[in-house]
């Protein structure tokens, strides 16, 4: 029986070895997994394989992307903010699961400054503000004019309620005094097609396809909402330089942790991203995909945050938009 006994405890003694030896090994010791709120296949996943391509090679761990689909990003935020704080588990997100779902949706179940501790800020996506070509303008001003002649006649289109192309026009309805009429469509591509045929006058658009649309020329860029100009439209000014100041509004992508990581492995995970973000390979990847690198560590990350969610909650009480 004694035999028996001293087997057991060595077994228990040994097991608690290899746990305090696992405990003890550098951050990282195992792969890494990154949840997208989205399904596979979207602008998240490109950003997401491009970066963990890389930044396994830092790590020296496998990166893992895991997609939860559901709720506007809801679901995926909810299983990481119920994973372990140990900086296995990140999220990739963008301006809506961040700062706008929580100002759009009474019941969410999670909170971003609470619920969540930033890491890197990875990326900036300014939209381009669009005119169809039936509209009697050419730059940003004459369409204010234009629009404050005819006070709800201009029609604008978006993706669908809550979104951030619902959300800017917004912005620049508050910031204009513009009476701008709010068409929901399921989607960028119908809103798109509708703006390009002509029943939508005005669009906020993602800087790709605009781009795209414009050289081709069946739409008309009249600005970007960025502060600086956009190397796909060098042509095309800035809101603020069109006479909007301080009229800067750009989606973003970042990563986040469960609230409790420990800081030590906070401040490494950020590095690793801050070395990813230097590689040019990287970046020039980033601006084909129609993000402009914008890299920031976890504090700048969390000052930006804090700075950003009064700014979308406004525009979404002004926009009287409200999701169950």
């Amino acid at each position: 029986m004694k035999k028996f006994v001293q087997i057991g405890l060595s077994v228990v003694a040994g097991l608690a070895f290899v746990t305090a030896a696992q405990a003890q090994q550098p951050f990282p010791s195992k792969p890494i997994r990154v949840v997208i709120g989205f399904p596979a296949g979207g602008p998240l996943d490109q950003h997401a394989r491009l970066l963990t391509d890389k930044l396994q090679g830092v790590l020296g761990q496998p990166i893992i992307v895991d997609y939860k689909p559901g709720a506007g990003g809801a679901v995926g935020a909810q299983d990481v903010m119920k994973s372990p704080a140990d900086g296995y588990t990140l999220m990739l997100a963008n301006t809506g699961v961040m700062v706008i779902n929580p100002a759009l949706y009474p019941k969410l179940p999670y909170s971003t400054l609470k619920d969540f501790t930033p890491v890197a800020r990875t990326a900036m996506q300014p939209l381009a503000l669009l005119v169809n070509n039936k509209v009697p303008a050419q730059n940003l001003q004459e369409f204010i004019a234009y629009a404050k002649a005819n006070p709800g006649k201009v029609n604008f289109g978006s993706a669908g309620n809550g979104g951030i192309s619902h959300l800017v026009p917004e912005m620049f309805k508050s910031t204009t005094g513009l009476d701008l009429v709010h068409i929901p469509y399921k989607g960028s591509a119908p809103a798109f097609t509708d703006l390009v045929g002509g029943q939508v006058q005005f669009m906020a658009e993602s800087i790709p396809q605009a781009a795209a649309y414009h050289k081709q020329g069946k739409v008309r860029a009249l600005a970007v909402t960025s502060k600086d100009r956009n190397p796909a439209l060098p042509e095309v000014p800035t809101a603020i330089e069109s006479g909007l100041k301080g009229f800067e509004v750009v989606g973003f992508y970042g990563f986040l942790a469960p609230t409790g990581t420990p800081k030590e492995v906070v401040a490494k995970l950020s590095s690793a991203f801050g070395q990813v973000m230097q590689m040019p390979d990287v970046r020039g990847r980033m601006v084909e995909q129609g993000a402009d690198p914008a890299f920031l560590g976890a504090e700048e990350f969390a000052k930006f945050l804090a700075g950003e969610m009064p700014r979308w909650a406004a525009a979404v009480k002004a926009s009287g938009t409200k999701m169950d």
